[in-house]
């Protein structure tokens, strides 16, 4: 087990070990406005919401599975191969710090990019070598710009306390950008949809709480005088509300039982909420049935392989390769050859069928002229090059067979 100091942030942050519950150490990441439905949400609030919820599990949960590894140029210049014995190797692998897996620290930094676009790490060197990566909660972070436009990172500690650290010590990964040095925060940009969706929910909580019963107007005839108005209003509560639900209600006194709010299964007021799942699948680029959400379409894709692989290409893979490019610039030195790599494979493999067929193709099959060689074949699937792979073959025709001879 990898253990060691942290000195400089355990100056910051005190020394001393705490406790806290995740909702103390994480409140709303930042202000938000509110949104026009009247709710505002931010931070962990948007967790909240089942939607966000797991648009974001699927984001995290899909980019920390697959491994990430660091490369070099194999020797001769053909291929990678794993940088086995590179310092970063078994941090961005195996373990980046003393508390967390590899899977635990990629999904952290996933789930600070998804809703707030912007993940940062402390990079802690020991002897001048990278030592540990230690992820910092972006509410403690500001980015400062120079007049220079070098940035600096301003770490804010619970106690109230900061200290400035340089872009050298810090690795900021970026979601969509304006200005290219801070990412965009999601939350806020989707809080209308986010809102509304808290609103509706909100709304049909509240008329379950009350009985599935709609609110309504009680009249009598007559009029009513000193107590008995508090008197009738507790009575039809009592008699509405929690366990007295959907009993008869008898009346009296020529009184009548009027609604004014909508039922529960007010067809409105659900297709608003499903269409609110769809907004928030919009603002994380997921696919809806990712979080279990079909609607009304029908699914365009030929298989379920396909569909995953779309989700791969268009959702995750983005992610990837902002990533890897994040790294090999801010954890690799220019003057090193190595570099970061998701090994996607891995998640393709429901697609092998499809893709073995068009490899087939590629490579001359069936009778057409091959455009691919087997060396680039193995090129994309991560593959080093074999000897003899760099010919574009020749189309593959297979030979008819023979005449019978007669007699």
């Amino acid at each position: 087990m990898k253990s060691g100091p942290i000195r400089v942030l355990a100056r910051l942050f005190g020394g001393e070990g705490k406790s806290a519950t995740v909702l103390d150490s994480l409140p709303n990441v930042i202000s938000y406005p509110e949104s026009r439905s009247g709710v505002t949400v931010g931070g962990l609030g948007a967790l909240e919401v089942t939607t966000v919820l797991d648009c974001v599990r699927v984001l995290a949960e899909g980019i920390a599975q697959v491994p990430l590894k660091v490369y070099r140029p194999a020797k001769g210049g053909r291929g990678s191969d794993p940088a086995t014995d590179h310092p970063l190797y078994k941090l961005l692998y195996k373990r980046p710090n003393p508390w967390q897996t590899s899977f635990e620290f990629r999904e952290m930094l996933m789930v600070h990019l998804a809703l707030c676009g912007n993940a940062y790490v402390f990079k802690n060197y020991v002897g001048g070598e990278l030592y540990e990566l230690v992820p910092l909660e972006p509410k403690r972070v500001t980015v400062q710009r120079a007049a220079d436009l070098s940035l600096s990172y301003r770490v804010i500690a619970e106690n109230g306390s900061s200290q400035v650290f340089p872009a050298a010590s810090v690795w900021h990964l970026r979601g969509l950008s304006w200005d290219g040095w801070r990412g965009l925060d999601t939350i806020k940009l989707a809080r209308e949809a986010v809102g509304l969706a808290v609103a509706t929910e909100a709304a049909h909580a509240r008329l379950h709480k009350n009985g599935v019963q709609s609110s309504g107007v009680y009249s009598v005839s007559g009029e009513l005088k000193g107590d008995q108005y508090k008197q009738l209003s507790k009575w039809i509560y009592d008699h509405i509300a929690g366990g007295n639900s959907f009993k008869p209600l008898i009346l009296d006194r020529s009184a009548a039982w009027t609604p004014t709010a909508m039922k529960g299964v007010d067809a409105e007021h659900l297709n608003t909420r499903k269409m609110q799942i769809e907004e928030i699948c919009r603002a994380f680029r997921v696919f809806p049935q990712m979080v279990g959400h079909a609607g009304d379409q029908t699914p365009t894709f030929a298989s379920a392989e396909q569909f995953f692989t779309a989700h791969v290409v268009h959702t995750l893979g983005p992610w990837f390769s902002r990533i890897e490019q994040s790294a090999g610039v801010n954890l690799i030195a220019d003057d090193d050859d190595a570099f970061v790599r998701f090994t996607v494979n891995g998640l393709m493999r429901g697609a092998m069928k499809d893709e073995a067929e068009y490899f087939a193709k590629a490579l001359g099959s069936g009778g057409s002229r091959g455009w691919l060689t087997a060396n680039e074949v193995r090129n994309l699937k991560d593959m080093n090059p074999e000897d003899g792979g760099d010919e574009l073959p020749q189309p593959i025709v297979s030979a008819p067979p023979a005449p019978k001879k007669e007699g």
